[in-house]
Protein backbone atom coordinates (compact mmCIF):
# COMPACT_ATOMS: atom_id res chain seq x y z
CA UNK A 1 0.00 0.00 0.00
CA UNK A 2 2.91 2.32 0.81
CA UNK A 3 4.30 2.13 -2.67
CA UNK A 4 0.93 2.80 -4.48
CA UNK A 5 -0.03 5.85 -2.32
CA UNK A 6 2.64 7.80 -0.55
CA UNK A 7 6.10 7.41 -2.61
CA UNK A 8 6.73 10.08 -4.27
CA UNK A 9 9.22 8.28 -5.88
CA UNK A 10 7.45 6.36 -7.67
CA UNK A 11 5.49 8.27 -10.91
CA UNK A 12 2.23 6.48 -10.38
CA UNK A 13 2.03 6.78 -6.75
CA UNK A 14 -0.97 8.42 -5.66
CA UNK A 15 1.46 11.03 -3.88
CA UNK A 16 3.60 11.52 -7.40
CA UNK A 17 -0.18 12.20 -9.33
CA UNK A 18 -1.21 14.97 -6.88
CA UNK A 19 2.31 16.89 -6.78
CA UNK A 20 1.89 17.08 -10.64
CA UNK A 21 -1.21 19.24 -10.14
CA UNK A 22 0.17 20.92 -7.84
CA UNK A 23 3.10 21.58 -9.71
CA UNK A 24 0.98 22.82 -12.29
CA UNK A 25 -0.41 25.01 -10.14
CA UNK A 26 2.88 26.27 -9.02
CA UNK A 27 3.60 27.18 -13.08
CA UNK A 28 0.75 29.13 -13.37
CA UNK A 29 1.60 31.23 -10.47
CA UNK A 30 5.37 31.89 -11.55
CA UNK A 31 3.67 32.75 -15.34
CA UNK A 32 2.26 35.80 -13.18
CA UNK A 33 5.33 37.39 -13.28
CA UNK A 34 6.97 38.96 -15.83
CA UNK A 35 10.77 38.51 -15.33
CA UNK A 36 12.92 36.55 -12.46
CA UNK A 37 10.51 34.70 -9.90
CA UNK A 38 12.35 34.51 -6.52
CA UNK A 39 11.00 32.04 -4.75
CA UNK A 40 11.73 30.74 -0.72
CA UNK A 41 10.93 27.00 0.06
CA UNK A 42 9.94 26.66 3.38
CA UNK A 43 10.76 23.06 4.54
CA UNK A 44 12.25 22.37 0.68
CA UNK A 45 14.76 20.24 -0.37
CA UNK A 46 17.21 20.42 -3.44
CA UNK A 47 16.02 17.46 -4.95
CA UNK A 48 12.40 18.47 -5.20
CA UNK A 49 13.69 21.58 -7.29
CA UNK A 50 16.38 19.63 -9.44
CA UNK A 51 13.56 16.86 -10.52
CA UNK A 52 11.33 20.27 -11.51
CA UNK A 53 14.56 21.59 -13.74
CA UNK A 54 15.19 18.29 -15.22
CA UNK A 55 11.40 17.82 -16.35
CA UNK A 56 10.93 21.88 -16.58
CA UNK A 57 14.51 23.44 -18.10
CA UNK A 58 13.00 26.51 -19.04
CA UNK A 59 12.65 27.46 -15.22
CA UNK A 60 16.27 27.38 -15.01
CA UNK A 61 16.64 30.69 -16.21
CA UNK A 62 13.64 32.04 -14.83
CA UNK A 63 13.59 31.48 -11.17
CA UNK A 64 16.16 31.82 -8.19
CA UNK A 65 15.35 29.41 -5.28
CA UNK A 66 15.79 30.01 -2.00
CA UNK A 67 15.50 27.16 0.64
CA UNK A 68 14.95 27.18 4.11
CA UNK A 69 15.20 23.93 6.08
CA UNK A 70 15.84 23.08 9.84
CA UNK A 71 18.76 20.48 8.21
CA UNK A 72 22.15 21.58 5.94
CA UNK A 73 21.32 20.56 2.28
CA UNK A 74 23.90 21.21 -0.48
CA UNK A 75 22.81 21.62 -4.26
CA UNK A 76 23.73 21.04 -7.28
CA UNK A 77 22.11 23.95 -8.94
CA UNK A 78 23.65 27.33 -9.22
CA UNK A 79 20.13 28.83 -8.94
CA UNK A 80 18.94 26.81 -5.27
CA UNK A 81 20.27 27.98 -2.48
CA UNK A 82 19.76 25.93 0.82
CA UNK A 83 19.90 27.78 3.74
CA UNK A 84 19.63 26.51 7.44
CA UNK A 85 16.95 28.42 9.64
CA UNK A 86 13.34 27.63 11.04
CA UNK A 87 10.27 28.81 9.13
CA UNK A 88 8.70 30.00 12.19
CA UNK A 89 10.40 32.68 12.61
CA UNK A 90 12.87 34.10 9.59
CA UNK A 91 14.02 37.96 10.39
CA UNK A 92 16.69 37.42 8.10
CA UNK A 93 13.36 38.55 4.82
CA UNK A 94 11.98 41.25 4.81
CA UNK A 95 8.42 41.62 3.98
CA UNK A 96 7.51 40.90 0.63
CA UNK A 97 10.90 40.33 -0.06
CA UNK A 98 9.98 36.84 -2.13
CA UNK A 99 7.76 36.94 -5.39
CA UNK A 100 6.43 33.62 -4.18
CA UNK A 101 6.66 31.33 -0.97
CA UNK A 102 6.20 28.16 -1.36
CA UNK A 103 5.77 25.16 1.31
CA UNK A 104 5.03 21.19 0.63
CA UNK A 105 4.14 19.38 3.75
CA UNK A 106 5.70 21.22 5.92
CA UNK A 107 3.70 23.21 8.56
CA UNK A 108 2.54 19.85 10.03
CA UNK A 109 5.58 19.26 11.40
CA UNK A 110 6.92 22.50 13.05
CA UNK A 111 5.19 21.65 16.27
CA UNK A 112 1.76 23.13 18.30
CA UNK A 113 -0.91 25.00 16.97
CA UNK A 114 0.82 28.07 18.23
CA UNK A 115 3.80 27.04 15.91
CA UNK A 116 1.90 26.40 12.90
CA UNK A 117 0.68 30.13 13.25
CA UNK A 118 3.43 31.73 13.57
CA UNK A 119 5.19 29.71 10.73
CA UNK A 120 1.63 31.17 8.58
CA UNK A 121 2.20 34.41 9.99
CA UNK A 122 6.01 34.62 8.46
CA UNK A 123 4.74 32.94 5.07
CA UNK A 124 2.36 35.75 4.39
CA UNK A 125 4.50 38.65 5.81
CA UNK A 126 7.24 37.43 3.25
CA UNK A 127 5.62 36.22 -0.08
CA UNK A 128 3.88 38.77 -2.75
CA UNK A 129 2.32 35.76 -2.94
CA UNK A 130 2.30 32.10 -1.66
CA UNK A 131 1.18 28.31 -1.98
CA UNK A 132 1.10 26.07 1.11
CA UNK A 133 0.23 22.34 1.02
CA UNK A 134 -0.66 20.00 4.25
CA UNK A 135 -2.03 16.79 4.36
CA UNK A 136 -6.11 16.78 5.20
CA UNK A 137 -6.38 15.78 9.35
CA UNK A 138 -9.45 13.88 8.41
CA UNK A 139 -8.60 11.40 5.46
CA UNK A 140 -8.88 7.88 6.65
CA UNK A 141 -5.14 7.46 5.89
CA UNK A 142 -2.52 8.90 7.54
CA UNK A 143 0.13 10.27 5.17
CA UNK A 144 3.27 9.45 7.21
CA UNK A 145 3.07 6.39 8.79
CA UNK A 146 0.43 5.29 6.15
CA UNK A 147 -2.49 3.39 8.79
CA UNK A 148 -6.03 3.72 8.33
CA UNK A 149 -6.87 6.67 11.14
CA UNK A 150 -3.56 6.46 12.81
CA UNK A 151 -4.28 10.17 13.59
CA UNK A 152 -7.23 9.11 16.01
CA UNK A 153 -5.84 6.54 17.91
CA UNK A 154 -4.27 7.12 21.25
CA UNK A 155 -0.84 8.09 21.38
CA UNK A 156 0.28 5.73 23.21
CA UNK A 157 -0.74 3.34 20.90
CA UNK A 158 0.68 4.87 18.03
CA UNK A 159 3.76 4.90 19.35
CA UNK A 160 3.46 0.97 20.47
CA UNK A 161 2.73 0.04 16.72
CA UNK A 162 5.85 2.20 15.52
CA UNK A 163 8.24 0.34 18.29
CA UNK A 164 6.87 -2.97 16.81
CA UNK A 165 6.42 -2.01 13.34
CA UNK A 166 7.93 -0.25 10.21
CA UNK A 167 4.81 2.36 9.28
CA UNK A 168 5.25 4.49 5.72
CA UNK A 169 8.21 6.45 5.98
CA UNK A 170 9.21 5.98 9.58
CA UNK A 171 11.34 2.88 10.49
CA UNK A 172 10.58 0.74 13.00
CA UNK A 173 11.74 2.18 16.38
CA UNK A 174 12.31 -0.11 19.32
CA UNK A 175 12.84 2.76 21.53
CA UNK A 176 9.79 3.77 23.54
CA UNK A 177 10.34 7.79 23.63
CA UNK A 178 12.30 7.86 20.42
CA UNK A 179 8.74 6.28 18.86
CA UNK A 180 6.51 8.58 21.26
CA UNK A 181 8.85 11.28 19.75
CA UNK A 182 8.15 10.38 16.44
CA UNK A 183 4.41 10.24 16.53
CA UNK A 184 4.13 13.66 18.57
CA UNK A 185 6.44 15.85 15.79
CA UNK A 186 3.04 15.69 13.51
CA UNK A 187 0.24 17.74 13.82
CA UNK A 188 -1.95 17.18 11.21
CA UNK A 189 -4.27 20.33 9.90
CA UNK A 190 -8.29 20.72 9.32
CA UNK A 191 -9.62 22.75 7.15
CA UNK A 192 -10.86 25.32 9.71
CA UNK A 193 -7.48 25.46 11.07
CA UNK A 194 -6.09 25.98 7.73
CA UNK A 195 -8.38 28.41 6.69
CA UNK A 196 -7.92 30.29 9.67
CA UNK A 197 -3.76 30.42 9.06
CA UNK A 198 -4.63 31.88 5.60
CA UNK A 199 -7.66 33.92 6.15
CA UNK A 200 -7.03 35.80 2.34
CA UNK A 201 -6.42 32.33 0.71
CA UNK A 202 -8.45 30.02 -1.57
CA UNK A 203 -7.94 26.66 0.01
CA UNK A 204 -7.89 24.31 -3.24
CA UNK A 205 -8.68 20.14 -2.01
CA UNK A 206 -6.20 17.58 -3.38
CA UNK A 207 -9.05 14.63 -3.75
CA UNK A 208 -8.43 10.83 -3.84
CA UNK A 209 -12.01 8.44 -4.84
CA UNK A 210 -13.78 11.47 -3.61
CA UNK A 211 -12.14 12.14 -0.07
CA UNK A 212 -10.05 15.24 0.69
CA UNK A 213 -6.34 13.95 1.02
CA UNK A 214 -4.83 17.60 1.22
CA UNK A 215 -5.37 21.43 0.99
CA UNK A 216 -3.29 23.91 -0.65
CA UNK A 217 -4.07 27.37 0.62
CA UNK A 218 -3.30 29.77 -2.28
CA UNK A 219 -2.91 33.28 -3.26
CA UNK A 220 -3.88 35.04 -6.74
Amino acid sequence: MFSYFADHTREQSVASQLRRKRLKMLLQMIASFPSTVNILDVGGRPKFWERIFSSEPFLVDKLKVTLINIEKYSSSQANVIPLVGDGRAMPQFADGEFEIVFSNSTIEHVGSLHDQKRMADEVRRIGQKYMVQTPNKYFPIEPHFVFPMFQFLPISIRAWLLQNFRLGWRSKTADYQKALASVKSIRLLSKAEFKQMFPEACIYEEKFYGLTKSFVAHTT
